[in-house]
């Protein structure tokens, strides 16, 4: 079975593009001729809600999918409006991978082992129904936080071997106030850098044919330092990079997390989603608002392209 990384990475170059668009949906987001179908059917409900998110998935899903490699839907989005929400995460998940999208979960989860074994056995494994073998979520790769120490990770390592399955583990994130905690130092490392090593080394066993572990990293981009000292420290780790676009950071911020064009994947969200919503696309604003997606996808890609691939 591949290396779910040497899958990602083989994605990336059949479209030259290391781009992964954030599906975080806000109903602010969503333009009034999509929202009104929902509603019309469904009411304002949290029925109504998830309704309109995954008719909106479905249009930029199938706007993106010819230019970039992967997909992140973040799970809090769809949450809040209960098992509504959760079934049109399911959908969406489902959705991408039809269009041989990868699917990055962005769920950060992190808890004791017991915990963490339902969350990576939903998520990434298969779940055991009095003797039954069920996949329920069924994402590429999800987020974790490592917060809790290694039994905290181990139960996710079993799924990654058995199913093809990766994960990207909380390093240095994009947040302003990630420093913290994650800068602090302790026996003379900062506490990312230390979070770091921990990564690489739990990433040994499942190296790829690009170099990759099935293990990586979400190391943010608005921390451009840290982001290069990371990548030295973590020569075989790929990382998941938020923060381009809409945090602040450039692709030039980006290039450290690079290693001869390959290494990393960027995240854009409310920079190709909600492009509509800009004064850059504002041409493309109500029932023409795909076109602002393509558009968005399309210019991140150049923008990536003059940095990553020269």
């Amino acid at each position: 079975m591949d290396n779910i990384t040497d899958v990602l990475i083989d994605k990336i170059k059949e479209k030259s593009n290391p781009a992964v668009v954030g599906l975080d949906p806000q109903l602010s987001f969503i333009p009034d001729c999509v929202k009104e179908s929902s509603y019309k059917q469904f009411g304002k409900t949290a029925k109504g809600a998830s309704e309109a998110i995954f008719e909106f998935n479905k249009y930029v899903i199938d706007v993106i999918a010819p230019y970039v490699p992967a997909v992140k839907p973040q799970i809090a989005m769809y949450e809040q409006f209960g098992a509504h929400g959760i079934d049109a995460f399911v959908r969406t998940v489902q959705f991408a991978k039809e269009r041989g999208l990868v699917v990055i979960g962005d769920v950060k989860r992190g808890d004791i082992a017991s915990t963490a074994k339902c969350y990576s056995d939903g998520h990434i494994g298969r779940v055991d129904i009095d003797g039954e073998s069920v996949s329920v979520y069924d994402e590429d790769f999800i987020t974790i936080n490592p917060y809790l120490g290694y039994d905290s990770v181990e139960p996710y390592l079993s799924n990654l071997e058995k199913y093809g399955k990766g994960l990207f583990v909380l390093v240095k994130t994009s947040n302003p106030n990630s420093g913290e905690i994650q800068d602090l130092y302790t026996s003379g490392i900062a506490v990312h850098e230390k979070v770091g090593e921990l990564v690489a080394n739990w990433g040994k066993t499942s190296i790829g044919r690009y170099g990759y572990s099935a293990i990586g990293a979400v190391v943010g981009a608005t921390h451009r330092t840290q982001a290069e000292n990371l990548r030295a420290l973590m020569p075989s780790t790929f990382f998941l990079v938020p923060g381009y676009g809409a945090q602040g950071a450039t692709a030039e911020d980006i290039a450290v997390c690079f290693k001869n064009g390959i290494g990393a994947i960027v995240n854009s969200s409310r920079g190709i989603i909600a492009a509509h919503t800009s004064r850059k696309y504002a041409r493309f604003a109500g029932e023409f608002f795909t076109r602002s997606v393509l558009q968005a996808v399309i210019d991140m890609r150049e923008d990536l392209r003059g940095i990553v691939w020269n």
